[in-house]
């Protein structure tokens, strides 16, 4: 990798700016000045200092995010806020993306990284990993929607969903967790469509293994843990 495209990647400046401390002598690459800015370093050996304090290196960028409703999933819109507009500049120098989709309207659970790789892991229908949302519907459940779910239902363009697991939280408010291994277009709204029911409140909860942090505040987001991490590259 180009040194200035590094230290830019790291925030030490632009490649102009790079250029300027590379003139001034105050960057060295393993402990030798570099006079070139475009010279070529291998960042995971290489030890890069500006000022003799040593740049630490980071490729790849692993946030979760509570996502709040009225935010879209993407990286970036002419009329609406994105999920990436949440991010600060630290986080938006890794040019970082969602992983999949959630609705504007709908929260919870979302994985905002750089690694393509990790995030075609999670998302691939070849994977079958499980997702889990909490809904609330309008309407009186028919006694047998848990078993409707689980056959799979056809959609309004003709789609049969794979099986789906219902049940049912809270009968007075119409509280229920269903989980799903697909991720198609609006297709939780639409399974209750299917079925004759609106969805009046979605909330991811569960990817695979990994899970919302409850205690992250709505519209906040973190690092993951290291655990969290290794699942995610666990996936293959």
């Amino acid at each position: 990798m180009r040194l200035d495209k590094l230290l830019a990647n790291m925030g030490v400046g632009s490649r102009k700016e790079v250029k300027q401390l590379v003139k001034s002598k105050r960057i060295t690459v393993n402990e030798a000045i570099v006079k070139d800015s475009g010279m070529h370093v291998e960042p995971e050996h290489g030890r890069v200092s500006v000022d003799d304090e040593l740049v630490s290196y980071q490729k790849n960028i692993y946030l979760m995010m509570h996502k709040p409703p009225g935010v879209i999933s993407a990286t970036s819109d002419n009329r609406d806020r994105t999920v990436i507009d949440l991010l600060s500049a630290d986080e938006k120098k890794f040019d970082p993306f969602p992983v999949g989709r959630l609705d504007k309207d709908t929260e919870g659970l979302l994985l905002i990284t750089n690694d393509g790789k990790l995030a075609h892991r999670l998302t691939s229908p070849k994977k079958h990993v499980e997702k889990v949302y909490i809904a609330k519907v309008s309407g009186e459940f028919p006694v047998n929607i848990i078993k409707q779910f689980k056959e799979g239902l056809t959609l309004e363009d003709g789609y049969q969903t794979k099986p789906a697991k219902l049940e049912i939280l809270d009968k007075q408010s119409n509280e229920v967790k269903i989980t799903i291994t697909e991720g198609k277009y609006h297709q939780i709204k639409r399974m209750f469509i299917a079925v004759g029911y609106k969805v009046t409140y979605l909330k991811r909860i569960q990817m695979g293994d990994l899970q919302l942090d409850e205690r992250l505040p709505i519209g906040n987001y973190r690092s993951l843990t290291e655990d969290e991490l290794q699942y995610c590259k666990s996936l293959k």
